[in-house]
C-alpha cells in the first residue's frame, strides 16, 4: 500500500521535469492506448502502473503537480464554496480537492487506483478520499453533491466512452447543483494522436443532453499553462 511507501514531497524543479520527462516515457510504452492495442478500454490497468511505478515521487505521475491545477485556482479566487458538499472526480494526489476544501466545501474526492487514494490520505488527512470507479460508483452519490469538480478524466478516455462518462457525472448532481469541467481542447477538426485526447466544444455542449444548462464556457489559450484549455461551468436545473 502507499502508506507503507516514502512520498517524495519536494517541490517541483529541474530534477523534478526530468523525472517527469522519463517516467512519461516508460508510462507511454506501456499504454496500450498508445500502443495501438485494444483490451482495456477504460485504461484502468494503466492507471494502476502509474502509481505502482511511481514509488512515492510525485515527479513520475503525469498529473502530480504538488499544487491545484491553476484554472481551479483562478476560478476559485473569487469563487465561495461554504457549505456545499463537493465531488472530486479523480482525485490523484488531492490537490484539487483541497483547494476545494479551502474555499469552504465539504469535499469527497475519489480516484479509481488504492495506491493513490492512500497518497491523497497522506497529504490531506482532513479530506474524505475514497476508492470508486466513475463507472460504477456507489448509489448513494446520485443527486447527493452540490458541486463537482472534473478535471482531466474525460481527455484521459477515449471517445466511445464520453457519453457514459457525462450521464455518470450529472447523475451526481443535486437539483441547482453545479458542475465545472477543466480539460484540453481542440478544434472539431483537429487531429488528434492519445492519450490524452483534448475535447472540442461539440464534446462539452454535449452535457445538454444530459440534462444540464451550460452557465459558462471559457476558450483558454496557453499562458497560466503550455496548452489551450476548456474551463465549463454546468447547472443542474
Amino acid at each position: 500500500m502507499m502508506a507503507e511507501k516514502p512520498v517524495h514531497e519536494a517541490i517541483p524543479d529541474e530534477d523534478f521535469a526530468r523525472r517527469r520527462i522519463e517516467a512519461r516515457q516508460r508510462l507511454d510504452a506501456i499504454d496500450p492506448a498508445r500502443q495501438g492495442r485494444g483490451g482495456d478500454p477504460f485504461r484502468r490497468d494503466w492507471f494502476h502502473a502509474v502509481y505502482a511505478l511511481a514509488e512515492g515521487d510525485a515527479a513520475k505521475v503525469p498529473w502530480g503537480n504538488l499544487s491545484a491545477h491553476p484554472h481551479l485556482s483562478d476560478w476559485l479566487a473569487n469563487t465561495r464554496l461554504d457549505g456545499m458538499r463537493a465531488l472530486d472526480i479523480g482525485s490523484g494526489l488531492g490537490d484539487n480537492a483541497a483547494a476545494l476544501a479551502g474555499q469552504g466545501a465539504e469535499v469527497t474526492g475519489f480516484d479509481l487506483v488504492a495506491d493513490a487514494v492512500d497518497w491523497a490520505k497522506q497529504r490531506f488527512p482532513h479530506i474524505a478520499f475514497q476508492t470508486a470507479d466513475l463507472f460504477a460508483p456507489p448509489p448513494e452519490w446520485a443527486e447527493a453533491f452540490d458541486f463537482i469538480s472534473e478535471i482531466y478524466t474525460l481527455q484521459a478516455l477515449p471517445a466511445d466512452l464520453l457519453p457514459q462518462a457525462r450521464q455518470a457525472l450529472a447523475c451526481f448532481l443535486k437539483p441547482g447543483g453545479q458542475l465545472l469541467v477543466i480539460a484540453r481542447a481542440r478544434d472539431e477538426t483537429q487531429a488528434i494522436d492519445g492519450p490524452p485526447w483534448p475535447l472540442t466544444r461539440s464534446d462539452l455542449l454535449a452535457f445538454e443532453a444530459c440534462g444540464l444548462a451550460v452557465e459558462a464556457l471559457e476558450d483558454i489559450p496557453p499562458g497560466a499553462t503550455p496548452n489551450r484549455h476548456w474551463r465549463a461551468l454546468f447547472r443542474r436545473p
